[in-house]
C-alpha cells in the first residue's frame, strides 16, 4: 500500500513510528489538552443553556411599561419657577396609552417572535381567616404562555385559565392552606372583589416569587384592578436573546413607552454568563498554546536527531519542499490523532460528570450537550495548531545543508 502513498506521508509516518516514546507522550499531551477543551466547552454550554432556560422561561425577554410619572415645578409667571422642592410623585397604576397600536408595531418587527399584553397590580388573597398580599398578573394564555412557559412550571392541577380561574404559587397556596379546586377571594385596592377557583399551582424555583405570584385572565384582571380595556405591560420575546438590550433601546426611542430587557433586569446573571464565555475562550487559548509548544519542542528534537537522515535524503535528490512537507505532516498528524483521543476522553469525562453532579433537589446540574460541531472544531483546531507548531522545525529541516548535516 505504501507504493500509492506520496513520499512525504511515508517519511512522516516512519519518523513518528521510529520515535515511539516521543510520539506517545506528545499525543497523550495533545489528548489531555483537547479533552479539557471538549469537557469545558460542553459543560459551560450546558450550564449557560440551563441558566438561560431558567431565566428566560419565567420572564419576558423585553417588557414595555408606562414611563415614570414626573412632577413638574410650578411657575409663578412666564419664565419664573417657584422656589420649592419637587418630590417624585407616587406611581399610580395606569394603562399604556394606545397599547393595541404599540402591540401591532411590535408584531411587525422582524426580530420579534411573540407579543402579549398583560395587566399587573396588587391585591389581597383571602381564604377563611388567612390572607396574603399577592401580585396579580392578568394575561391572555394563548400568547403569554409562548413568552413565559407557565405550563412547564405547573406542579399540580393544570394551566387552564378561564375568567373564573386563578393559578397561584406553591408557597402562597401553602400559606393560605389552599389546593387545586379551592376558592380564593381576591380584593383589590379599588374595593373590587372576585371569587376565583384555583386551577393550578406553579413553582418557579424561587420562594419569593412563589409566595406572591397569581395569574388570572386578562379581562378578569382589568375588572378587578379597575382598568377596563387597559394594560400595564406588553411582554415580548425575540429571535436573538443577546440583542435584547439593543432592541429595547430602539423601541424606547421610537415609542412613548419604557422598554426593559432581560439583560438590564438580570445584569448580574448576564455578567456571569459573559464571564463564563470569556473564561472558556481563555482556557482554549492557553491549552492551544501549550499543545503548540509541545509539538514544536518534539519536532525540533526530531530535526536535530535526524539531521544526518535529512542530509542523506537531500543528497539523494529530495527537495527542500518535500522535507518541509514531511515535518508539517508530522505536526498535522500529531494534532489530528491527539484530537481524536482527546475528544473521546472529554466526552466520556463529561458524561460521567453529568451523571454524578446533582443539585440539592436531585435534578441535573446542567443539561448534557454534545454537539457534532464541537468535535469538528476541536479536530480542526488541534490539526491546524499542529501544522503551525511544526512550521519552525520544518523550515529548519528544509534549510539544512546536506554536506554539513552528513558530516555532523
Amino acid at each position: 500500500m505504501n507504493r500509492w502513498l506520496p513520499f512525504e506521508w511515508i517519511a512522516a509516518v516512519r519518523f513518528l513510528r521510529e520515535g515511539k516514546l516521543q510520539t506517545i507522550f506528545i499525543i497523550g499531551g495533545i489528548s489531555i489538552g483537547v479533552g479539557v477543551i471538549v469537557f469545558m466547552s460542553a459543560m459551560l454550554a450546558g450550564m449557560e443553556a440551563n441558566f438561560i432556560r431558567r431565566v428566560l422561561t419565567s420572564q419576558p425577554q423585553i417588557q414595555l411599561l408606562t414611563p415614570d410619572q414626573v412632577a413638574r415645578p410650578l411657575r409663578n409667571a412666564a419664565g419664573e419657577i417657584e422656589d420649592a422642592v419637587v418630590q417624585r410623585p407616587s406611581q399610580r397604576v395606569i394603562s399604556i396609552d394606545q397599547w393595541p397600536k404599540i402591540r401591532a408595531q411590535m408584531l411587525a418587527m422582524p426580530e420579534v417572535t411573540a407579543v402579549s399584553p398583560t395587566i399587573t397590580g396588587s391585591a389581597l388573597a383571602i381564604r377563611g381567616d388567612a390572607s396574603r398580599a399577592v401580585t396579580l398578573t392578568g394575561i391572555e394564555p394563548d400568547t403569554y404562555f409562548n413568552i413565559v412557559k407557565v405550563p412547564d412550571y405547573i406542579v399540580a392541577g393544570s394551566a387552564r385559565l378561564t375568567s373564573e380561574d386563578i393559578i397561584i404559587g406553591t408557597e402562597l397556596a401553602k400559606n393560605l392552606g389552599a389546593s387545586v379546586g379551592d376558592k380564593l377571594n381576591l380584593q383589590a385596592a379599588s374595593s373590587a372583589n372576585r371569587v376565583l377557583t384555583i386551577s393550578g399551582l406553579v413553582d418557579f424555583g424561587n420562594k419569593g416569587a412563589n409566595q406572591r405570584v397569581a395569574f388570572i385572565a386578562l379581562r378578569t384582571g382589568q375588572s378587578l384592578l379597575g382598568m377596563i380595556g387597559g394594560v400595564t405591560t406588553i411582554d415580548m420575546t425575540i429571535k436573538d436573546i443577546y440583542a435584547a438590550e439593543t432592541i429595547a433601546k430602539r423601541i424606547q426611542a421610537a415609542t412613548a413607552v419604557e422598554a426593559d430587557s432581560w439583560i438590564a433586569t438580570n445584569a448580574q446573571f448576564y455578567t456571569a454568563v459573559q464571564a463564563q464565555i470569556y473564561t472558556n475562550t481563555l482556557i482554549r487559548v492557553f491549552v492551544g498554546l501549550s499543545v503548540a509548544f509541545g509539538i514544536a519542542a518534539v519536532l525540533i528534537v526530531s530535526v536535530i536527531q535526524r539531521s544526518k537522515e535529512i542530509g542523506i535524503l537531500r543528497a539523494m535528490g529530495t527537495s527542500r519542499g518535500q522535507i518541509l512537507r514531511v515535518f508539517l505532516l508530522q505536526g498535522g498528524l500529531l494534532g489530528f490523532v491527539g484530537s481524536l483521543f482527546g475528544a473521546t476522553m472529554g466526552a466520556l469525562a463529561l458524561i460521567y460528570w453529568h451523571a454524578v453532579a446533582r443539585q440539592a433537589d436531585g435534578s441535573e446540574f446542567f443539561p448534557l450537550i454534545l454537539e457534532r460541531n464541537l468535535f469538528i472544531y476541536t479536530a480542526l483546531l488541534a490539526t491546524v495548531t499542529g501544522l503551525l507548531a511544526a512550521t519552525a522545525p520544518a523550515v529548519r529541516a528544509a534549510k539544512l545543508d546536506p554536506v554539513v548535516a552528513i558530516r555532523g
